[in-house]
This record gives structure tokens, C-alpha cells and sequence, in this order.
């Protein structure tokens, strides 16, 4: 391995470099022996206390996450450098192309492009720089987004609260072109409506795409689809099944939702503003069943400290659902919160259908559609889990 420290160069201990060696992208603040004097936002070299070099990363003078990982190879890191990861992460999406005019082109750490994210809806890009390190290349980006896709417009959704921690400010808007309020996105036939400079996350959640289309594999009979938001797991259950119920607590999202169904002349469709929680044991109560349940609420467990907490929530529904199911009734039951792992996750609806006094089979676990690949070495890349059970007394 090559010996070198330049002026830009971070000296990392040994538990730093070994985490990184070990496929990790992080280096926190804690590992850094001497940071240099190097400015945020900037590339550095890093070196473990012996000067083996471990490789290059973006620089964070104010986060606890000091290091990113670009590359453990002593290359130069320039404007060609990032035309061509970019251009190998799509290369990688040239499947779901065929099929979506809206996924993620660049899954940050997944794709080995660590704080920087990239979504696709139809010809707008949507473009989020969560550290000092790609804010800095941001303009860069735009250019060779532009060069390489020729997109409509290119608008930044960098409102995320990660970026306070890397002293950035909170902002969305346009960074080129002509951007809608509304633009019309297809997934595998299913048309919605999306909003890339005011819905949630980048306008829509991309990575519940291929479980959307699992679901419907196995979806029959008559559906519920709890936390609905804008209709995306219901318009996909109701070519399968006779009729479905969508619920959510918001008023605006369940009127998306509603407007997605028209869209898509989903007759068999409806709609109703619920919490959740109260509209599954009044569902219970009047004795209603069910031969297809989702469940797909948000995180319910957003830091470690939740996690308890979170844990009876996500037992509530489970258990409520269980209990609806009709026999040979099928479950589909996500959480999209990191800090709750997938064991604790089967140990929860297998607790919720002991409970309910069901036996429950697993049909497949999966995880996040394959536009948000896992990085092995780097379990944060991996947060959505999604569990497909049917009952079988």
C-alpha cells in the first residue's frame, strides 16, 4: 500500500482505519488522531497512525461523521471521477428503467457516493448533498447531470435535519430548469402523482417499488391497506384483489390517494381519513375480515432510544392485523425504522401472532427495492424490511 501524507491528509487510528478496511465508509470524530488543519467540505487523504494509506474521503469539520469514504485507491478524485460513479450507478438501474420512470439513481453509501442522493422522476432529478463534502460539489453535479441525462429540470430537496449537523442550511428548490408543482410518474403500470419540490422525502417513496409488486403477487380477496399515504400499495393490490380499503390519518394524503385511483380508473378503490390504531380494533370490534393486510407505517423507531416504544407500536398493528386476517389471509408488514433489525422485527409479529393465537407462515422477508442497494460492511444502507406471512389456521 502506498506511503504518503500531503498537506490535505487525516491521520486516523487504528480502530478508525480498520472500520473503513473492513468495508465501513465512516470515520468519526472520536478516530481522528490529527485532522491537518483541513478545511470542511474539502478531500482529504487519510492515513492510519503508521502512514499506510487507508484512502480518500470527504472531510466534515462540525459532524461526528468526520470521514466519508470515496475510495480506498490512491486515484485523483476530479470532474471525471464523479461523471463516472454516477454513470456506473445507473448503469446498474438499466433494468428498472425499462419498467419506472422514477427510481433512485444514487443511493449515497449503496452506491459508494457517500451523503449524496439522486432521484429520478421522469425528467426531473432531484439532488440531495447531506454533507459538507457533496454540498461543495454541488454545482459540479448539476453540470454533469445535465451533460450526461439532458434532464428537464434539476431542483435540490436538502430540507432534511441531517444537514444541520453538518452546519448546512435547511433548503429546496430549483438548481436548473423548469420544475412543475406536479409532474405524472409510472412504476410497473401504476400512475401517480408527485410533487418533487413539496411531498415527502424527494416526492415520493421510491423504495417500497418492488414490494409493492410482491404484495400484489400474493394479494387476493378483499385488502386493507393501512398508512396508505398518497395510494401506492392499494393501486397495486387492486388488480388483484375484489376490493380495497386504503386508510390514513392525513386529510391531504388520503385526497392524493383518491386522485392516484382516478388516475389509474381503480374502481374498486377506497379511500378514508383513520388513525389507524383506533380504525383496527373498531374494525375488530364489528368483526371484519380480511384476506390481504399491509402494513407500512413511518419509522416508528427514528434513534435507539425509541426503540421500546416503537416496539409495542409495531406489535399493536401486527397483532390487530393478525387478528383480522380470514384463514389462508396473507400479511405484509413493513418498517422502514434502521435501529429496529430485522430479528427483532420477525420476533415481533411472531410475538403479535402467538398472541393472536394464529399460526403464521413466512412467505419471504424483503428489504429495500434494488435502487437502494445494501453495502456490505455498512449496515445503516440497510433500514427497510418488509415481511410477507400468511396465516394458515
Amino acid at each position: 500500500m502506498p506511503q504518503y501524507l500531503p498537506m490535505n491528509s487525516v491521520i486516523v487510528n487504528k480502530r478508525g482505519a480498520d472500520r473503513v478496511r473492513k468495508g465501513h465508509l465512516w470515520i468519526y470524530r472520536s478516530d481522528i488522531v490529527d485532522n491537518g488543519g483541513c478545511a470542511g467540505g474539502s478531500i482529504v487523504s487519510v492515513s492510519d497512525p503508521r502512514g499506510n494509506f487507508v484512502g480518500q474521503a470527504l472531510f466534515s469539520d462540525l459532524s461526528e461523521i468526520t470521514l466519508r469514504l470515496l475510495t480506498q485507491s490512491d486515484e485523483t478524485i476530479d470532474r471525471e471521477w464523479w461523471r463516472r460513479r454516477i454513470l456506473e450507478a445507473a448503469g446498474r438501474r438499466r433494468r428498472i428503467v425499462a419498467d419506472a420512470n422514477a427510481y433512485r439513481l444514487v443511493y449515497s453509501e449503496g452506491d459508494l457516493l457517500s451523503s449524496l442522493i439522486i432521484d429520478v422522476y421522469d425528467d426531473v432529478f432531484v439532488l440531495q448533498t447531506l454533507s459538507q463534502g457533496t454540498e461543495a460539489v454541488k454545482q459540479l453535479l448539476v453540470e454533469l447531470l445535465r451533460e450526461e441525462f439532458a434532464p428537464r429540470a434539476i431542483v435540490e430537496r436538502n430540507d432534511l435535519r441531517v444537514r444541520q449537523l453538518e452546519g448546512l442550511e435547511m433548503i429546496a428548490g430549483p438548481l436548473y430548469g423548469d420544475c412543475p408543482d406536479e409532474l405524472e410518474i409510472v412504476q410497473h403500470g401504476v400512475r401517480y402523482i408527485v410533487s418533487p419540490l413539496s411531498g415527502q422525502k424527494t416526492g415520493s417513496f421510491l423504495d417500497q417499488r418492488e414490494n409493492r409488486l410482491a404484495a400484489n403477487a400474493v394479494a387476493h380477496g378483499r385488502a386493507l391497506d393501512c398508512f396508505t399515504f398518497t395510494g401506492a400499495f392499494a393501486l397495486n393490490l387492486a388488480t388483484a384483489c375484489t376490493s380495497v380499503l386504503g386508510v390514513d390519518i392525513s386529510a391531504a394524503a388520503v385526497a392524493a390517494a383518491r386522485r392516484n385511483a382516478d388516475l389509474n380508473g381503480a374502481t374498486n378503490v377506497e379511500f378514508v381519513e383513520a388513525n389507524v390504531f383506533d380504525l383496527l380494533r373498531e374494525l375488530e370490534s364489528s368483526g371484519e375480515r380480511f384476506d390481504t393486510i399491509v402494513l407500512d407505517p413511518p419509522a416508528f423507531a427514528k434513534n435507539r432510544s425509541s426503540i421500546k416504544a416503537a416496539a409495542r407500536g409495531y406489535k399493536e398493528i401486527n397483532l390487530r392485523a393478525i387478528k383480522l386476517l380470514s384463514p389462508g389471509g396473507v400479511l405484509i408488514s413493513c418498517t422502514c425504522s434502521y435501529h429496529m433489525s430485522e430479528e427483532m422485527f420477525l420476533e415481533i409479529i411472531a410475538g403479535a401472532a402467538n398472541d393472536a393465537r394464529r399460526k403464521l407462515q413466512l412467505v419471504e422477508k424483503r428489504i429495500q427495492a434494488s435502487d437502494h442497494p445494501v453495502l456490505f460492511g455498512m449496515p445503516e444502507t440497510y433500514y427497510l424490511k418488509c415481511v410477507i406471512a400468511r396465516v394458515v389456521d
